[in-house]
């Protein structure tokens, strides 16, 4: 990190932004990035040392940098780390929550223990330290938080069965929490990063790697945790390029009850894919609305053509 004018760098000046998995890679990168931009950071790793070497480098560069030792499974760990935060600094206003782990295994060779400790970390340690920071951020009317969701949750991926649920349980977590959140100021959303790291080192082919930097991929968390940030949103990053991924809903296509109802779905089945028309919805419950105000009279439309 190179010495610079934070003065200049006003986009987020007097925000407190605690990162979690700091200690290095992408992490790293997060927290260096938000420094520059203004913010004062807490860095979280697992080990003291990790976490107050990207605490210095802050320091040396003009920042305001503590670090803290803790497994974002530990909630009296993460509890503490939030109340020294407030100590220290009077608030918590940014939440990213990158700490993570690797077990990649086909599902056939994989243990329910490798498949747990997954999801502990992914989704239990993200939800641990989205709710030790939550009653902070609602009393002060303010926060962003992110949840680092990934192509294998949002697509799948061979051999990653266990990180993909825990990727993909973390888009579910923020959809929920920006609903509750909204009132409070509080937004959140998910970032699905691509980028060469010790954890995903093994993964890629020489050439990926060296294109697929961590300084590549923070850039888009300003769009995330700035003032004006959206939520409930998906970025994609990786090598410099970014793009929004949405969960939708198609029109479908009304079917009806009766004994022959199941062979009129695999009948209708291409009209029930039919993404022309299709919705990223508000809330959950927008699917029961739009399939209780189907009618009989809307099969001929939406299925007419798949009828067989």
């Amino acid at each position: 990190m190179t010495n610079m004018n934070w003065e200049a760098a006003p986009n987020l000046n007097g925000r407190v932004a605690i990162v979690t998995g700091a200690g290095g890679g992408l992490g790293r990168s997060h927290a260096l990035m938000l420094a520059r931009l203004g913010a004062r950071i807490v860095v979280n790793d697992m080990t003291e040392e990790a976490a107050g070497k990207v605490a210095r480098e802050i320091a040396d560069a003009g920042g305001q940098a503590i670090p803290f030792a803790a497994s974002v499974t530990d909630e009296t760990g993460i509890a503490e780390m939030v109340s020294r935060t407030s100590a220290a600094f009077g608030r918590v206003d940014i939440l990213v929550n990158n700490a993570g782990i690797l077990r990649d295994k086909s599902f056939a060779k994989m243990t329910m223990a490798e498949f747990r400790e997954v999801v502990d970390v992914h989704l239990m340690g993200s939800a641990i330290c989205t709710k030790a920071v939550w009653d902070i951020m609602r009393e002060q009317r303010h926060g962003r938080i992110v949840m680092t969701t990934s192509s294998s949750g949002l697509f799948g991926n061979f051999g990653q069965a266990n990180y993909s649920a825990a990727k993909m349980a973390l888009v579910g977590l923020m959809q929920t929490l920006a609903l509750e959140g909204e009132k409070y100021g509080i937004r959140v959303n998910c970032l699905a990063p691509t980028a060469a790291t010790a954890m995903t080192g093994g993964l890629l082919p020489k050439e990926a790697f060296e294109r697929l930097s961590v300084e590549l991929v923070s850039p888009g968390l300003l769009a995330l945790v700035a003032d004006d940030a959206p939520t409930r949103a998906i970025l994609c990053a990786g090598a410099g390029h970014f793009a929004r991924s949405n969960v939708t809903l198609t029109r479908g296509a009304y079917i009806g009850a009766g004994p022959d109802a199941p062979r009129r779905v695999v009948a209708n089945w291409a009209a029930i894919s039919d993404r022309t028309g299709e919705v990223v919805p508000d809330y959950g419950f927008m699917q029961m609305e739009r399939e209780l105000a189907s009618r009989p009279g809307d099969a001929e439309e939406k299925t007419a053509g798949a009828q067989t």
